[in-house]
Order: C-alpha cells, then sequence, then structure tokens
C-alpha cells in the first residue's frame, strides 16, 4: 500500500541579505549603486525531504542549521526563496513564543484570534475552549494580558491551543523546553494519543532523548543543508560527529571509514566481537597475517549488529582493544543484573596529550543513553601522556539496569586550548545482555527495601 504524502518539500532556499551598514540597504533598495551593497546568506540551501502521513518525525542540528527557518516554511509563516511545497492536511504549530498571539489580549482573546486564524468559527472555539483551558492550567490569569505571562504560563497555553483544535499535522519548535516536568510529561502524552490517532508529528528538539523515544524518523541539518536522514539513533549519532566537527559526508548512516591504517585499530572490533578469536590471532602470527585476519574479522563484525559501529577521531589515540568481564573475571556480554562487571579498554597513544578523558556509556537499543561515566567525572586520572604508551583502563561498577539488551560506546577525548577534541569515538561497538529474574518500572532498579506493616 502506498503512503500518503503529508508534506513534501522539493529544492527548498531560503536566502537573506546581510548588509554591513543601514546605509547600504537603503542605497540598494533606492538603485543608487551599479554593484550589490549586500552579501547573500543560505538559511536553508537545496532541502528535500517527505514527511508521510502518521509519521513523527524528529529535526535535529547545531543552532543556526535552518530547523527553525524550515517550521516557519512549512507553516507558511515565511516564503522561501526557490523551491516547491506541498502540504496536505489541516496544520497545527507551536514555534517559538509569541508567535501567533497579541500580546495586549488575555488567554481567551488568545484562543479565539489563533482559532479563527487556524478557519475555525467563534461556535467551534467555544466548543473546544473548555478542554483547551483545563489542559493549559494556568487558572484565573487566562483572564490577564498574555504579555504578563511567564514563559511557562505563555507555553503552556499556546501548546493547549495548538493540540485541541484537532489538527492533522502538528509542528512543534523547541517551545516545550520551557515547561516544567510535569507539564512536558502532559505534553508527550500528547504526542502519544497523536501517533495512535495516525496523525503527523514534525519537531524540533534539543532533548535527543525525546527524539529517540518519540520520532520514527530523525533528519539532521546543518548550516542550512540537509545532511542526513534515517533512524534517531544513526541521525543522534552523526550530529555528535557535526558537533564536534568531524562528521564525514556524505555517508552518514554508513560506517565511517577506518580511523587509521594501524592494524592494531582493526583488530579492536574482531576482538571486542570475538575474544577467543582475537587471542588466537594475537600469538605467533606475523604481521601481514595479523592484517589480513583482522581485517577479515572486521568485514564479519560489521554484519552483526553490535558491531556496525559508528568510529571517528582526530587519531592521537586509539582504543585497541576491549570486552567485559563479569564479577568472576571471566568475558562475557552477559551480565547477572545485581552483580559488579568490568568494562576493560585499552588505548594506545600517538601524540603527546595533555590529560587525555576516558570513557564509556550505555545505550538501550532504541540509541537512548542511560548511563555512563568517564575519568574526568571520576576524577580518577588527570595526568598527562606521551606518544607511545598504552594505557589500560577499567570501570567496575554494579548492574542495576533492567534485564534486557543494550549497546556499549567508548570513547578517548580531551581539551586542546579549551576545545573538546574527539581522539577517538566507538559507538555501540559492544551489545551487553542483562540477564534478570526481577524487573521493576522503568530502566534501572532502585534496589527497594519494603515493609507492610499491620496498624492497630
Amino acid at each position: 500500500m502506498e503512503r500518503e504524502l503529508a508534506i513534501h518539500v522539493e529544492g527548498i532556499d531560503k536566502v537573506y541579505k546581510l548588509y554591513n551598514r543601514n546605509r547600504d540597504r537603503l542605497i540598494e533598495s533606492l538603485g543608487l549603486s551599479r554593484k550589490p551593497r549586500s552579501t547573500q546568506h543560505y538559511a536553508l540551501k537545496n532541502v528535500n525531504l517527505d514527511i508521510y502521513r502518521g509519521e513523527t518525525v524528529g529535526i535535529i542540528g547545531t543552532n543556526g542549521s535552518g530547523k527553525s527557518t524550515l517550521l516557519k516554511i512549512i507553516t507558511g509563516v515565511l516564503f522561501p526563496t526557490a523551491g516547491e511545497l506541498q502540504v496536505n492536511g489541516r496544520i497545527s504549530a507551536l514555534l517559538e513564543l509569541g508567535a501567533g498571539f497579541n500580546m495586549e489580549y488575555n488567554g481567551i482573546e488568545n484562543v479565539y484570534l489563533n482559532g479563527t486564524m487556524m478557519g475555525f468559527s467563534e461556535k467551534e472555539i467555544d466548543e473546544k475552549l473548555p478542554e483547551i483551558l483545563e489542559f493549559a492550567d494556568i487558572g484565573e490569569y487566562v483572564h490577564q494580558p498574555v504579555k504578563t505571562y511567564s514563559s511557562g504560563m505563555f507555553v503552556r497555553l499556546a501548546f493547549a491551543v495548538a493540540i485541541n483544535i484537532d489538527p492533522e499535522i502538528l509542528i512543534v519548535d523547541e517551545a516545550l523546553s520551557v515547561g516544567d516536568v510535569f507539564f512536558q510529561a502532559k505534553c508527550y502524552r500528547k504526542f502519544e494519543e497523536f501517533k495512535k490517532k495516525g496523525k503527523t508529528i514534525l519537531f524540533v528538539s534539543h532533548d535527543l532523548s525525546a527524539i529517540s523515544k518519540y520520532c520514527d524518523r530523525a533528519i539532521l541539518l546543518n548550516k542550512g543543508t540537509k545532511l542526513a536522514e534515517g533512524t534517531p539513533k544513526d541521525m543522534i549519532d552523526a550530529y555528535k560527529q557535526v558537533l564536534v566537527g568531524q562528521y564525514e559526508t556524505p555517508k552518514a548512516t554508513e560506517n565511517v571509514p577506518d580511523l587509521t591504517d594501524d592494524p592494531d585499530v582493526r583488530k579492536a572490533l574482531d576482538k571486542g566481537n570475538d575474544s577467543k578469536d582475537a587471542s588466537a590471532k594475537e600469538n605467533g602470527t606475523d604481521q601481514a597475517a595479523e592484517k589480513n585476519s583482522t581485517a577479515e574479522g572486521t568485514k564479519n563484525a560489521g554484519a552483526q549488529k553490535e558491531a556496525d559501529t559508528l568510529e571517528y577521531g582526530s587519531g592521537k589515540a586509539s582504543i585497541t582493544e576491549f570486552y567485559l568481564t563479569d564479577h568472576k573475571g571471566v568475558r562475557t556480554t552477559a551480565i547477572l543484573k545485581g552483580n559488579t562487571f568490568t568494562m576493560h579498554m585499552k588505548v594506545k597513544i600517538h601524540e603527546d596529550l595533555e590529560a587525555p578523558i576516558f570513557a564509556f556509556s550505555i545505550k538501550n537499543v532504541k540509541g537512548v543513553e542511560l548511563t555512563g561515566t568517564n575519568t574526568m567525572f571520576e576524577k580518577s586520572f588527570l595526568e598527562s601522556v606521551k606518544a607511545g604508551e598504552t594505557k589500560e583502563i577499567t570501570f567496575t561498577q554494579r548492574m542495576l539496569l533492567q534485564g534486557g539488551d543494550y549497546l556499549v560506546s567508548l570513547g578517548v577525548t580531551g581539551y586542546e586550548k579549551d576545545t573538546f577534541t574527539v581522539y577517538h569515538r566507538l559507538y555501540d561497538v559492544l551489545s551487553l545482555t542483562v540477564v534478570s529474574d526481577k524487573n521493576t518500572v522503568g530502566y534501572f532498579d532502585m534496589e527497594s527495601t519494603i515493609e507492610v506493616k499491620d496498624v492497630l
């Protein structure tokens, strides 16, 4: 069955003219200069995307990447400089604070103003008003001018209007981050209701956990260009590359090429996924044979889910070996809940580094980062290292995650003149299975002690 398009964006550009001085704007507008007095800035450049009915799609990217501009074009607040836009369905949008509201009107007057702008009659708004006010829950403030509202009250009313007019497409910018935790939870419950009803949701958020949890797909923007689109997990990993300036175009959703030709790095994936084979390869093979065997091991591991590893870094250090051991010191990827376990990794230093940071983290299969730590947080290693050294790092802790499957990521990073730098990262390099005979609510077991007493 062919999916129905809700939003079609093809070749969208949004260009702004930038002037060094105000008088240049006047001179150019009056045609008094033969040469341009402005420079062109592309807020969006040749953006293409299709969003289908019933999808929940997240847009992520750094500040200034064009996320809000794209939403404004889709909602009709801005017009594109070039390109084609097609929207099939009634849109309700919650953009930045203040959009669509008259600051002099009170809350109820603004409800009617927004409803009218969206094509509802006064009678239809009358019917929806109790539900809107109940969701907003701002009490008597609804009778006061909205210019007197706090940002939290403002977004409560705006979101209540946006979701209670029965839209077919809901578009939300970062505004939800303004509300308190209870309101955010209420909004995300509404997202779940909308998804079940088959409505389309498009939203921008810096909350990567929300992107992982609620979105079917994610779109990555940077400097006005769409870099990639794919699963939330893949796009979040690519976004983290963008943040440290190590994103490699054009293959965001494919494996990043090997960091270095160092055979130790190529050997790492094979070691992490088959420690027995790795041990055999380390014993008595010549360098050429080792290169061939480890390259083949990397290729074979790449076909497995846990070794579909996103790898990148500057190459000043490299993770050459990694594995997990249980409370008895046995190598394994299955840990009993409640027992201690240790994450091991060896790191080869290729250049002198000032206070490198060694880290590991655990995600669920949707890509939500659940826990992790590093040597800086733990204040366990704050020393400089020399080229040629090899460090062995172990993280030992108790397993309190619920039973299930998880992914382990590793990293070596540091600061160079206050600039955060990634030397080597391996995302989702190991699978981890937690075996449990008792699961509680959520991700972690708080190990509660329960006592029930008779009351006389």
